[in-house]
């Protein structure tokens, strides 16, 4: 890790280690015993806390107590929130280290280790000699520079008195100290490298630099040595602060801030050297200076005693904890005496958060209230997630208020939470830390029952964080019967406004990202298609699986639950079910079916929800409807495939998610949906807009309306039209281009294996690139004569065009189960049974396996529970998300892999994957057997931090109320 003075990413730069030959000698000895005393660390946050989110990074320290095993590094490195980590002296040999220390406010940290763990090598220390430094000086940077490797980089110091960089807003800034400057090109991986003299001693330690320039900074270390001290006593380090931000100003600038000449001249004649004044920058509002002290003042004295350098003055705010200082400074040119209570500075340092809703809160750190000048107080959503994902920013929210209830502290915010029952929808205000001007309201959902309510706080003795469980939500309040009216529309809207009685506002939160899927929470709009059973239809880019919660609101007034009764496995659109007595005498309607299907230049209407949620209707003609490929995403994930998509000739159905076609009457004739399509290049989703008709819904509604489970077959093929052109060339007689003729007089196609589901029966008799002609007697020239039903026979004969030969196949058909039914968290990863995006996309040269399929982890796989199958998955155990700062994440398992070994042993399914990782003791290294997507095969290694990563396991359970069952194994 290595902290930059700009947003732009640097490409590290190969070092060049070398010497002036007339050092050489002297450097080599001084550099060969510093060695031994410097270590690279591997670490990650591995929650999100104040300014930082979880990430795992690479970065250097040294050792600077042997005996007692203390390690120097940055606070950025040693990490305000939880640590996970370890250090890799010379010898390569690895211990585990945890901090002990990180300064409230200045990049320093200090990690601790056991010395004992080091066989193979004396561990030494590198003395600090803060003193030592000067301008000129030759230094050398040694450390873990760009990740790589032990690299030593020479330089020399320019600058003893450079003000703290500044690395960005709503990060870890320091301040309140003056820097070093030296131009020695150090990159990421460099930050706590010992800055070294020519005698072996650290005169400084390494921290960031500037993007576009050879330009290091190095903090000074007075301030560390006297922490160090109290660390090796065991006892605390005293922090004071007054609330305020100093900068060094030269004289000619304090000069026009009013500095009169007699003090300037004075503090000349007592500080020969000096070259300028501490300037008050910042007086944060409700600390102890505000009122008293004002930006611009010119420090003069403290407690009688002149001071114009950061260390001074640090000195004696440490030392006045609890006490008054008496402050005079010149505002105006005029001298000023005040009186200024001095704070403890860890008090306003955040050393707890508390995990809720799925977020992560802690109190708003001084860090953050110093850049932003805003009081101390509130508490701040260091983890935008769950409940408390708010709308707007990513991030920079400070919660005041929830449920009505002030919270200025996360003391406040705890109670709060604590009597909201599961489910209950409250509001909560806030403000961005970027917009203090604005207040937000938003009501919210409590969500107790897929994320759990605890309190973390920081241990400096163990280096851990001790959790409290915050115990369990109130019970869900009863759900009250309401009833609401429609807002009238205009009449001009004909009878097509009357079809908005049919639509619904739907938003699907997911608590876990699986199947590819890329967002946690969809909003978009449903059709009702019967009101008396509470059956509505929604695309699949909103209700892409079944796990998680859904909301349907109603006439903008009223908001109840749903759940997911049926995902297609092939088509975009997914069927969730809602209680009708729960909306009491509101006039809703179900949709009315057309009869008169869509075609090409006929006339409709779209009658639909825009991006903005509001009605719009539009009265337009089918462009055209045709089979169409929605691109596939390198993550696989779902997409609807053999589809005849319609498409309208207006630009406004473009922006419209979701909607409906309707005919003169008013009457459905199609679905308008948003189909999630491929990630691009720089991390957008596409996403398109098209319509389907409506007969393909309307077997699965007669199904469920007769109260059956939707079991579907068919073909486990993905197909694309073929012109006949195409197929002639290909050894298409002209015997069936005749018949291609007859069967369609409309469209000239017929349809090409583009692929065959891994895994499927139906590979056993099909094969890429077949030309499917026929299906016992019937010309196949639609793809809706493809379309999965249960009307299907077991076997079928299918006649397809094969390498210029016609042939009939008898092909088996294969029953499709629908969705993820078993979700395993591990290490931070969560793992399910291949899906059918996975086994769609999946191709390998390597010759199939019997697996046996686990029927309780089914997700919408073409084959049947309880069944061996000939499979070229590499597993049924495959890595569909991660989360950062786990060790999944910092040892390198990636989404799309698949994992075949746990410590040697062969795992197939998730079963056997849960019964050697419940094996494995936390703190312990694990090696884990992997292939990749595309078919690489590797082991690596990986250490179980079961504190923080647990393992757990969802499984479908529709007697749960969530719809899920959890069990925490680990």
């Amino acid at each position: 890790m290595k902290r930059r003075e700009s947003d732009t990413i640097t490409t590290p730069t190969e070092p060049i280690v070398g010497f002036p030959s007339s050092s050489q000698p002297i450097w080599q000895k001084t550099v060969e015993q510093a060695v031994k005393a410097i270590v690279s660390i591997r670490f990650s946050q591995v929650a999100a806390f104040d300014t930082e989110g979880p990430e795992t990074s690479e970065a250097s320290g040294f050792v600077v107590d042997a005996t007692r095993g203390l390690i120097l590094t940055n606070r950025h490195v040693a990490c305000a929130g939880p640590f996970v980590g370890e250090a890799v002296f010379h010898d390569h040999e690895e211990v585990d280290v945890y901090p002990v220390y990180r300064d409230p406010i200045h990049d320093f940290g200090v990690l601790k280790f056991d010395p004992t763990k080091i066989k193979y090598m004396p561990v030494t220390e590198i003395e600090l000699a803060p003193h030592l430094a000067q301008v000129g000086l030759d230094i050398r940077v040694v450390g873990n520079d760009a990740g790589e490797k032990l690299s030593i980089l020479a330089g020399s110091i320019s600058r003893l008195d450079r003000n703290a960089p500044e690395y960005g807003e709503m990060t870890y800034n320091d301040f309140n100290t003056f820097y070093l400057q030296a131009a020695s090109s150090t990159s990421g991986g460099s930050s706590g490298s010992p800055v070294l003299n020519v005698e072996g001693k650290a005169v400084a330690l390494q921290a960031g630099g500037r993007v576009h320039a050879a330009t290091d900074f190095f903090f000074p270390l007075d301030r560390v040595a006297r922490a160090l001290e109290f660390i090796k006593k065991g006892e605390s380090v005293p922090r004071g602060t007054v609330q305020t931000q100093w900068t060094h100003r030269p004289f000619d600038e304090v000069r026009r801030l009013g500095l009169t000449d007699d003090v300037e001249a004075k503090v000349r004649k007592m500080f020969p050297s000096e070259v300028g004044m501490l300037v008050v920058e910042v007086v944060v509002p409700k600390g102890p200076a505000s009122g008293l002290l004002e930006e611009g003042d010119v420090l003069l004295t403290i407690n009688g005693t002149w001071v114009t350098k950061f260390v001074p003055l640090e000195d004696m705010l440490d030392n006045s904890i609890g006490r008054t200082i008496k402050v005079v400074v010149q505002r105006g040119g005029v001298e000023v005496a005040i009186e200024i209570p001095v704070q403890d500075l860890h008090s306003i340092t955040p050393d707890r958060y508390v995990e809720a809703g799925g977020s992560k809160l802690n109190n708003l750190s001084y860090q953050l209230a110093r850049q932003f000048a805003i009081p101390v107080e509130g508490v701040w959503v260091a983890e935008p997630s769950g409940m408390f994902r708010l709308d707007g920013p990513d991030r920079g929210w400070i919660i005041t208020s929830l449920d009505t209830k002030p919270t200025p502290s996360l003391d406040a915010f705890i109670e709060a939470f604590r009597a909201i029952p599961d489910r209950e929808r409250v509001p909560v205000e806030f403000y961005s830390i970027l917009d203090v001007h604005t207040k937000n309201l938003a009501v919210v959902v409590a969500e107790r029952h897929w994320s759990g309510f605890r309190l973390a706080v920081r241990n400096d003795t163990t280096g851990k964080w001790d959790f409290e469980n915050l115990g369990p939500a109130p019970p869900p309040k009863p759900l009250p019967i309401l009833s609401a009216s429609f807002a009238d529309l205009d009449e001009s809207l004909g009878n097509a406004k009357e079809i908005f009685r049919c639509l619904v506002k739907v938003m699907m939160y997911l608590p876990v990202k699986i199947e590819g899927f890329p967002k946690s929470r969809k909003l978009g709009a449903g059709l009702i298609l019967d009101a008396a059973r509470g059956l509505v239809i929604v695309g699949r880019n909103i209700v892409p699986y079944a796990l998680g919660d859904i909301f349907l609101t109603f006439a903008d007034s009223i908001i109840i639950p749903a759940k997911p009764l049926f995902l297609h496995p092939t088509h975009n659109f997914a069927i969730i079910q809602y209680d009708p007595v729960l909306i009491g005498s509101t006039p809703v309607m179900s949709a009315p079916i057309s009869d008169e299907k869509l075609g090409q230049g006929r006339k409709t209407t779209l009658v639909a929800l825009n991006a903005m949620q509001r009605p719009v209707v539009v009265e337009t003609r089918v462009t055209d409807i045709t089979a169409v490929t929605i691109p596939y995403s390198s993550n696989p994930r779902f997409r609807a495939i053999n589809l005849d998509a319609v498409t309208v000739d207006t630009p406004i159905a473009q922006q419209c998610s979701a909607g409906v076609l309707c005919d003169s009457q008013a009457r459905v004739q199609g679905l308008w949906f948003s189909y999630l399509g491929e990630r691009t290049e720089n991390g957008r989703d596409n996403e398109y807009h098209l319509g389907i008709g409506v007969e393909c819904v309307v077997p699965v509604l007669e199904a469920l309306k007769e109260g059956r489970r939707v079991m579907l077959r068919g073909l486990a093929v993905e197909v694309c039209p073929i012109q006949m052109s195409s197929a002639r060339h290909m050894g298409l007689s002209e015997e069936w281009v005749r018949k291609v003729e007859e069967a369609n007089r409309e469209r000239r196609q017929v349809f090409m294996v583009k692929r065959i589901e891994n895994g499927s029966r139906t590979g056993k008799g099909l094969r890429d690139l077949d030309v499917i002609l026929a299906i016992g007697d019937k010309v196949i020239t639609r793809v809706g004569e493809l379309e999965l039903s249960e009307l299907w026979e077991e076997r079928v004969t299918v006649t397809v065009l094969r390498q210029k030969q016609v042939l009939d196949v008898v092909v088996e058909t294969d029953g499709f189960e629908e969705g993820t039914r078993r979700v395993v968290g591990w290490a931070g990863c969560v793992v399910v049974e291949p899906g059918r995006a996975v086994r769609q996309q999946y191709k390998s040269t390597r010759g199939g396996t019997n697996i046996e399929s686990d029927p309780m982890a089914m997700t919408g796989s073409a084959s049947t529970p309880n069944s061996t199958m000939m499979t070229t998955l590499p597993s049924l155990i495959y890595i569909t998300s991660r989360s950062r700062g786990s060790p999944s994440y910092q040892y390198g398992l990636v989404p799309t892999m698949f994992i075949t070994h746990i410590n040697s042993v062969r795992v197939n399914t998730l079963d056997d994957f849960l019964v050697e990782v419940e094996k494995i003791a936390d703190g312990t290294w694990v090696r884990v057997g992997w292939e990749t997507f595309d078919g690489v095969k590797g082991v690596g290694s990986l250490k179980v931090g079961l504190g923080w990563w647990g393992t757990w396991e969802l499984t479908r359970d529709e007697s749960e109320e969530s719809g899920w069952r959890k069990r925490v194994l680990q």
